[in-house]
């Protein structure tokens, strides 16, 4: 049996993999801002709605949103705030590394007209 250090790795692993996939990740940032049917997440990401909902089984599945039922219409939310906050951190991540690509492309091009 795995000991608790290996057990929490497995988890944050588990966590992450939940997030490698690019619908699920759109799908958390609209979230992010508030809660959504699928009706509505397929209108703003332009999939079909079996797409939609198998995404949103993943994440369910893991635990990242909860669905509450409001009548007919069932909506989605991030269950924890936090993941909105992950997801910018993510994305300044990201743009400091576009920032440092430009910067070698811009001396790449220096280099070529030299």
């Amino acid at each position: 049996m795995p000991d608790i250090s290996d057990q929490l790795q497995i988890i944050k692993s588990e966590f992450f993999r939940a997030l490698a996939h690019p619908v699920r990740i759109r799908i958390l940032e609209i979230l992010s801002v508030g809660e959504r049917s699928v009706q509505e997440l397929q209108e703003a990401l332009h999939l079909d709605q079996p797409l939609v909902s198998q995404q949103l089984a993943v994440l369910r599945g893991k635990n990242i949103v909860i669905a509450q039922k409001l009548g007919t219409t069932v909506k989605y939310a991030v269950r924890d705030p936090l993941v909105g906050d992950l997801l910018k951190t993510a994305r300044l991540i990201f743009e400091n590394q576009l920032s440092g690509t430009q910067t070698m492309l811009r001396e790449l091009r220096r280099e070529k007209r030299d």
